[in-house]
């Protein structure tokens, strides 16, 4: 049984709900995603399987790290490459100097207010932006706070008047405002043409499998083992020092959902049996351990 966590390099063209409808034929286990990849969106898409389904309460305010282009001289109804152009503006020789546009970069950074863009799904009086542009309604969008911690310009291509760099940032964070704002302080329009997420939390690009390896290593166990991350050992990355034995006359207890006397500092504990067979997650708070997430129902002790 696959309990836990498995990151995906999205494809082109897919939605995120295709990528887990595809990975559940393929595991045949219950799978949830970790924060929604537009289509047009490529990378790191974290799947969580069976019981790590559970594990989407600790990865939803995750830092994430982007690799982009932006087109400049065109603006598009949607802020990227599949809405149709609406404004053309000239990009004159002296915007793609470097120097100006590290400088125009360079102002981003820090702790901001971002307008989203209108075509996206945050909700306004119970309705989503989305569906207002499509009724072409005007509604008032309020600008949500965001922060750029980095921002480098990778490169220019002047003669398709495309800038590519990468930039980290905080949840929240949509690139498709970036780039028509830096467009705008650059003197002209733009639209983000194309989109990879590199980082999201503690999982990166490198860790990524696609789906063709997931189908032509269904029954591969080592395939498994070296990509697979397990709740076990997604918690042990996060918190190496927290673990608690339990003795045997107090596992049933906490597996039904018990409060047990535990004299440690607030947190969460991964939870072993005295013969080290991992249970699951506790929470320690008030001197108090609370079971969390449940691995193991049926303990041979």
């Amino acid at each position: 049984m696959l309990d836990g966590i498995i990151v995906v390099n999205k494809p082109k063209g897919y939605t995120s709900h295709d990528v887990v409808s595809i990975v559940k034929k393929i595991v045949k286990e219950k799978v949830g995603h970790a924060g929604t990849l537009d289509p047009n969106t490529t990378g790191v898409l974290p799947l969580l399987i069976g019981k790590g389904t559970k594990l989407s309460y600790y990865l939803i305010n995750h830092d994430k790290e982007y690799e982009v282009t932006l087109q400049l001289g065109e603006k598009t109804e949607t802020a990227d490459c599949e809405g149709s152009i609406i404004e053309k503006k000239e990009v004159s020789n002296d915007m793609l100097q470097k120097e100006n546009i590290e400088n125009v970069m360079k102002s981003f950074l820090g702790k901001q207010e971002q307008v989203p863009p209108i075509y996206s799904a945050i909700k306004v009086n119970g309705k989503k932006l989305y569906e207002y542009a499509r009724q072409n309604e005007k509604v008032e969008i309020q600008p949500r706070k965001i922060e750029i911690y980095e921002i480098i310009l990778k490169d220019i291509l002047e003669k398709k008047k495309q800038i590519i760099f990468s930039v980290k940032c905080s949840k929240g964070t949509y690139i498709r405002s970036l780039c028509e704002d830096i467009a705008q302080k650059l003197g002209t329009v733009g639209y983000m043409k194309e989109l990879q997420r590199t980082v999201v939390g503690e999982f990166t690009i490198s860790q990524t499998v696609t789906i063709e390896q997931m189908q032509e290593n269904i029954n591969n166990k080592e395939f498994w083992e070296n990509n697979f991350i397990s709740i076990e050992s997604f918690f042990n990355k996060l918190y190496p020092e927290n673990e608690i034995e339990l003795e045997e006359k107090r596992i049933t207890p906490f597996l039904n959902g018990v409060k047990l006397t535990k004299i440690l500092p607030d947190g969460l504990y991964r939870v072993y049996t005295k013969n080290k067979k991992f249970i699951g997650i506790g929470e320690v708070k008030n001197n108090l351990i609370k079971r969390e997430i449940i691995v193991e129902n049926n303990l041979s002790l």
